[in-house]
């Protein structure tokens, strides 16, 4: 693995997508391992998948990432954006990508991954969610950061969706 271990939590959202092309242009530097972070919250449908539902699917190199039958095993379905913008980071940087599923509750397996796999920082989107809804729903990130035994940034997507890209 690389020199720094950097995670992204990806839900393939518009703002954890820009948190991670966020990630890419500003924190991973050349010879990093950028792992990216998901969390599906319905069972994974592989044979042997009770092994590892407490911590977490196999680590899954980014030539893997893109073999639909086997991410639709561990329950995700990443997009063609993501896959292409960390096959152009691993390229252009030098990046170790790896990626890693975990099942149940965003706010406690991402805390879990910064642990068990281990990480030096975890960068996340911020849903942009107002006071009330955030009392109700709760907010991921605001767990994350409170809990996380490693620095973590929370990228906020301006606007609410689509793009921050030219915006300062």
């Amino acid at each position: 693995m690389g020199e720094r271990r950097v995670g992204v939590a990806m839900d393939f959202s518009p703002s954890s997508k820009y948190a991670l092309n966020w990630a890419i242009d500003n924190i991973a530097r050349e010879g990093d391992s950028l792992f990216v972070v998901m969390v599906a919250r319905k069972n994974p449908e592989v044979e042997d998948a009770h092994l590892w539902m407490d911590s977490g699917s196999p680590l899954i190199p980014l030539c893997e990432l893109d073999e639909a039958s086997l991410m639709k095993k561990y329950g995700v379905t990443p997009d063609a954006e993501v896959l292409s913008a960390l096959d152009l980071a691993a390229r252009e940087k030098k990046l170790v990508v790896v990626g890693k599923v975990y099942y149940g509750d965003p706010r406690d397996k991402i805390c879990d991954a910064v642990v068990e796999i281990p990480l030096d920082c975890v960068i996340m989107g911020s849903r942009g969610l107002g006071t009330l809804k955030r009392a109700l729903l709760g907010s991921v990130s605001n767990y994350v950061v409170n809990n996380a035994p490693c620095p973590v940034t929370v990228v906020k997507l301006l606007g609410g969706s689509g793009s921050n890209r030219g915006k300062k």
